[in-house]
């Protein structure tokens, strides 16, 4: 199989209806082979997975955008935004898409929506593989790094996310004026949050539209997916796959290897980046996936 990281793909977005009426905007790259659903970061594009979006990647992956961001609708019912109507959006991605079973490839928050679809319709998943993110609990794994006690973290992170959130709307219009250059891309490559094996052709574009966002809403989202409990993955029985990063601030490295001694003939790779692996090592997110693949009942081309 050929990676080439200077392929491009052409991606097609379109709007479907998820189960409570919410019009959800559609990501589908051009590329062949087994189905690929990205149960994405909150708030990150599709190009943030440049292992995976390209033409050329082996798998037709299709991903879905949060409620109220880059062209979903927020629900009628501002409440509807737990990990739970997520799932129903990604079931709805699948349906309209004529997509029976597939791989997850899921990152961060997404790995909590994942691992809960893997939970509610087993059938549907052919394979789990968690990047950075652990299945619930995931204020609770912030700070690792930092050396913040396990107790604290948890309150922080919520105290923290809870006044980003009251202060969105100051946020917002300074976030959006915000130049991303070359001088920006590298200050956040280099600032440990993020490490410099991230490109910048990569990061420079996942800067811009992140940005963009409105950051009361973005928080509102985040807050809400902190209030999904750790999950017992005692149900789980697909192939599964871990990544961990061992510097990751977001999610500590050391709960993703503890919920992979928790699911049986579960891999785990642990990487020397951040909680942005999807975008420092893009080849080995890779083949962890084709490795996932041919331990299911799917095969990689």
């Amino acid at each position: 199989m050929t990676k080439n990281l200077e392929s491009r793909v052409v991606p097609t977005t379109f709007d479907f209806r998820s189960h409570d009426g919410t019009s959800i905007r559609g990501w589908r790259g051009d590329g062949d082979g087994p189905p690929v659903i990205i149960s994405n970061g909150l708030g990150t594009i599709p190009q943030a997975w440049p292992g995976l979006t390209r033409p050329d990647s082996g798998y037709a992956v299709r991903t879905w955008y949060y409620r109220g961001t880059f062209g979903s609708e927020r629900p009628q019912d501002p409440g509807r935004i737990r990990v739970e109507d997520h799932v129903a959006d990604l079931v709805a991605l699948m349906d309209h898409e004529g997509i029976e079973r597939a791989l997850l490839a899921c990152w961060s928050i997404g790995v909590n929506i994942a691992f809960e679809m893997a939970e509610r319709h087993p059938d549907r998943v052919a394979g789990l593989m968690a990047v950075a993110g652990v299945p619930g609990g995931t204020f609770g794994t912030m700070g690792a790094p930092l050396r913040i006690p396990r107790r604290l973290r948890r309150p922080i992170a919520t105290r923290a996310a809870k006044v980003m959130r009251a202060t969105g709307g100051l946020l917002t219009p300074v976030a959006h004026r915000l130049p991303v250059n070359d001088t920006v891309t590298w200050l956040v490559t280099h600032s440990g949050f993020m490490l410099p094996a991230a490109k910048a052709e990569v990061v420079t574009p996942m800067l811009e539209e992140f940005l963009k966002q409105d950051w009361r809403w973005y928080m509102k989202l985040a807050v809400a997916a902190a209030e999904h409990k750790p999950m017992d993955v005692s149900f789980v029985r697909c192939p599964t796959t871990l990544v961990a990063g061992k510097w990751d601030v977001l999610t500590s490295m050391d709960d993703v290897v503890d919920t992979a001694s928790r699911i049986p003939q579960s891999q785990i790779t642990v990487l020397p980046g951040s909680h942005f692996l999807p975008m420092e090592y893009p080849e080995l997110v890779h083949t962890a996936l084709d490795e996932l693949a041919r331990r299911s009942d799917l095969r990689a081309r």
